[in-house]
């Protein structure tokens, strides 16, 4: 075995915990076998189904008519890991006429339809998902006009009590005027977990054995859809009139990602609505049903619908910024009650990419780089993991392999091998994609390569304090690298000295998404200890720890956006130069140079103030206009540095520095200048919006 694959004692402690811990998470059912289908639950679902067929011949219930207003929008989440909230792309508001009338006819009406478009799609809805559920479902489930699902059989059906398990889990008191309602909250689960199913529970009244509540997710085998990841649906019921329950309000949402391209990027549809205002026996006419189901008045109608406020105003917060409670749940549970092989992707291979430039990059190490990569899912939550990529100026191969196995519980342990040029950057100060061009045409490569070889094993540890917790130890090799790319004008500047060495090293980080926090705040943060122990060459050993903190707030029409970092290194004073804390940039630092800075503790504040000001729209086509507006972002920006090591241009203190930010299309573009007020210098930079340099 190399000397550098060999882990001093300290590592192997380390992966055997790692193992152990890995070891104890397996995925356990909620209940006990001994709870299922016990006589209780059996009589309760058996009542419950007998009263939905009743309901088709219960004559007191000939008509009724009621109005829905409801949200539909369409967010986007990006990210590896996708644990930042997904952000609304497109959100349309509505409101219809709802009919019924004995036995089974509906009609709905879309009378008010307005949207606000967030940024460039062309997404078009299936019909039904316009409209509300009316019957909490025939007996077979159909969603997406049946091209997301299809041919589910509904647990409280003649079919369904022989497909599915059920328990009741526990009781809830309803409080109504003048009377108290028992409901008993029965999970379900099917007893094929391969076949298409729902999974979660149904909340049946006690008395009149009425469904109250449904929530529900669906087996993998439910979704027709290949790219489909899940669907989950809340439907509640409201007593009208003391004696029908009728829908009041309902939820959904469609999770979709792709098939052949394996990317972290996910498309969500999500629905929510509000029925009320019912009027029951008011004698509707056959008539009223022809046609389809769900119908639109004509255009004059729909743009006179009197809406109050903005689309995005009246938005609930749980569907502009995260999923709601209910529909996570829903997802929760349904992890609860089969086994995760029952909702993971099915089986295959897929190319892989964790971004775009993983296919194609430009930098002052390997000039043009040209790479791939791909994934092999083989069932049981395993997959095998490869990528790889060749520098056209260096003649450098490099790539990565991990062999991972999955946890329902979304933990997971991998095993890796790599060699990459890894970046001494803790803080990136431009997307890979625009520094890419930037450092083709200009020579100016915004990257601090070196050379890593390495092997280990990374943990996901789940989330603790609404944080992702990551472990990784390895056993490392590192050397520096030269410049090798010749750009089309100017001239790279040198690389990092990085010291060549052998050791073990091992790091924990967590990440904070963003997520709503003291005073109206969205707080997003970073943290990441690492501690390297130098088995050869001539660096000391060092440990280090760096974190940002993101905090914003909306005030009125502006915003308030604040930023952070902290940085330090604890070891002897001639410390690896691949262990420095670097600052310098549009980011960072701006109004100075890329990484003007380096030190053993380094430090930023950023304050900006964004505002809206008028500008003219563009038509996009099929991906409808960007918006008559832009936004204007001035700001406050301080570096500060104890300590600066002999590779770094300047000394210690404080470097302050102000500048303006602009942003268009939808705030996708966006350029600053910047001025460094303590013997810095004019910088301007144009780059794509910093939430979608993480896919970049």
């Amino acid at each position: 075995m190399p000397k550098f694959l060999a882990a001093p004692p300290v590592m192997v402690v380390m992966l055997r915990l790692v193992v152990v811990l890995m070891s104890s998470v397996v995925p356990v059912r909620a209940q006990e076998p001994s709870r299922w289908n016990t006589p209780r639950a059996r009589a309760l679902v058996e009542r419950a189904t007998r009263r939905r067929a009743e309901q088709l011949a219960d004559t007191a219930l000939a008509d009724y008519t009621a109005t829905a207003h409801g949200y539909l929008t369409f967010l986007a989440q990006l990210g590896e890991g996708l644990r930042e909230p997904p952000k609304v792309v497109k959100a349309d508001e509505l409101a219809l006429e709802v009919y019924w009338r004995a036995p089974n006819l509906s009609k709905q009406i879309v009378v008010g339809r307005r949207d606000t478009l967030l940024l460039p799609t062309d997404i078009q809805y299936h019909r039904d998902h316009l409209g509300v559920v009316q019957n909490n479902f025939p007996s077979i489930i159909r969603v997406g006009d049946g091209d997301e699902v299809r041919d589910v059989p509904h647990p409280l059906s003649s079919a369904g009590l022989g497909e599915y398990d059920f328990a009741i889990r526990d009781s809830v008191k309803i409080r109504l005027p003048g009377k108290t309602l028992d409901v008993y909250e029965v999970r379900v689960r099917p007893k094929n977990e391969r076949a298409a199913r729902i999974i979660g529970a149904v909340f049946i009244d006690t008395t009149s054995a009425e469904v109250v509540r449904m929530a529900f997710d669906f087996t993998r085998g439910a979704l027709i859809d290949r790219e489909l990841e899940d669907v989950s649906i809340v439907l509640e019921n409201a007593l009208v009139q003391g004696r029908f329950w009728l829908p009041s309000r309902q939820e959904v949402e469609i999770r979709r990602g792709g098939t052949w391209l394996d990317y972290p990027a996910r498309g969500i549809i999500r629905g929510r609505w509000e029925i009320g205002n019912y009027k029951i026996n008011v004698g509707l006419a056959p008539s009223i049903f022809g046609g389809e189901e769900i119908a639109f008045a004509d255009a004059k109608t729909l743009r006179a619908h009197p809406f109050a406020g903005r689309v995005l105003d009246s938005l609930p917060p749980d569907v502009r910024a995260v999923t709601d409670e209910d529909v996570a749940r829903v997802r929760a549970e349904a992890r609860e009650l089969v086994r995760a092989q029952a909702l993971a992707r099915t089986t295959g291979a897929s190319l892989a990419a964790v971004r775009i430039s993983d296919f194609a990059r430009v930098n002052r190490a390997e000039g043009l780089a040209l790479g791939a990569g791909g994934i092999a899912r083989m069932g049981s939550g395993v997959s095998v993991d490869a990528r790889g990529r060749f520098g056209i100026a260096d003649h450098e191969a490099k790539g990565r392999v991990a062999l991972s196995r999955a946890f329902a519980s979304g933990r997971s342990l991998s095993a890796f091998a790599e060699r990459d040029y890894r970046l001494a950057d803790d803080v990136q100060e431009r997307s890979l994609v625009t520094n890419s061009l930037a450092a083709q045409e200009y020579g100016s490569d915004y990257t601090e390569p070196f050379d890593v070889r390495a092997a280990g094993l990374v943990a996901e540890l789940g989330t603790a304090g609404g944080a992702a917790w990551r472990l990784r130890a390895a056993v490392e090799r590192h050397d520096s690298l030269g410049v090798r790319g010749t750009p089309a004008t100017g001239r790279y500047a040198r690389t990092i000295a990085a010291a060549p060495l052998d050791g073990a090293a091992l790091g924990l980080e967590a990440e904070h998404p963003t997520a709503l926090s003291l005073f109206g705040t969205e707080l997003r943060w970073r943290a990441r200890l690492e501690a390297m122990r130098v088995t050869r060459g001539a660096a000391p050993d060092w440990a280090r720890g760096f974190l940002t903190a993101d905090v914003e707030r909306p005030i009125g029409g502006a915003r308030l956006v604040t930023r952070a970092t902290l940085g330090a290194v604890a070891g002897s004073p001639d410390v690896a130069p691949q262990a420095l804390v670097y600052l310098g940039g549009p980011i960072s630092a701006p109004g100075y140079a890329y990484h003007e800075f380096a030190s053993r503790l380094g430090a930023s504040a950023h304050v900006e103030w964004q505002i809206g000001a008028p500008f003219f729209s563009l038509d996009l086509g099929g991906f409808g206009r960007s918006p008559a507006r832009m936004t204007l972002a001035p700001y406050a920006h301080v570096a500060y540095v104890d300590g600066a090591m002999p590779v770094a241009a300047r000394a210690q203190g404080f470097f302050p520095s102000v500048g303006l930010g602009s942003m268009f299309l939808f705030d996708l573009v966006r350029f600053d200048v910047a001025r460094g007020l303590r013997g810095g210098r004019w910088t301007f930079s144009a780059d794509v919006n910093r939430a979608f340099w993480s896919i970049l």
